[in-house]
């Protein structure tokens, strides 16, 4: 399932937000009577229960809930941190393609997040997708999270690390057998830790 996101947008809300959401629109919306407000709690349990079900995590993200990861804020990033890996990691840029060394990164191991080293990606399913991102058709069983990402004209999903939350790339449904996948990552979110030889 895709965690994030709700029927207001990319954040999920709690069932108060909804029922807040509900009573600050009434007015406007419906007839300013009590009737008319006591006609649409029906449609409350309906919204809270979607903005529930949005709001679920996958188990990655699950298994990282109360990790000290989480409790960095900007200034502890942006030390740990270069400036592009942070417009990365943390405000969900880009970066250039056929920029990253990684795309021409041919020995055996394991790509880590650049932010708070978890395991993401073994180099086995790293492959030259042609796009100038390293590629990988699957990942490390739960390493991430994912969400629909609406800023461009098309949705997309974005994945980001489990544990710190850091963004990564987004998933496409074009790459090779067996999954079909194409984890499309930038490269300043990544280090990459060579086998012990």
């Amino acid at each position: 399932m895709v965690a994030g996101g709700s029927l207001f947008g990319a954040t999920p809300l709690a069932k108060h937000q909804v029922a807040t959401y509900i009573m600050a629109m009434a007015p406007k919306v419906f007839h300013p009577s009590r009737r008319a407000f006591l006609a649409t709690l029906p449609s409350l349990g309906l919204l809270a229960a979607c903005a529930a079900e949005s709001a679920s995590s996958e188990p990655g993200e699950v298994a990282f809930e109360a990790d000290a990861w989480r409790e960095l804020d900007d200034n502890a990033w942006r030390a740990r941190l270069s400036d592009q890996a942070f417009r990365v990691l943390r405000r969900e840029a880009t970066e250039r393609p056929f920029t990253s060394p990684l795309n021409a990164e041919k020995r055996t191991g394991t790509y880590v997040c650049a932010g708070c080293e978890l395991p993401l990606f073994s180099s086995e399913t790293k492959y030259d997708s042609g796009t100038g991102w390293p590629s990988f058709y699957d990942v490390l069983p739960g390493a991430i999270g994912t969400k629909p990402d609406h800023k461009l004209w098309v949705t997309r999903t974005e994945y980001h690390c489990a544990r710190c939350l850091g963004h990564q790339g987004h998933v496409f449904e074009d790459g090779p057998a067996p999954t079909g996948l194409r984890y499309c990552n930038n490269g300043v979110a990544l280090t990459f830790v060579p086998d012990q030889v």
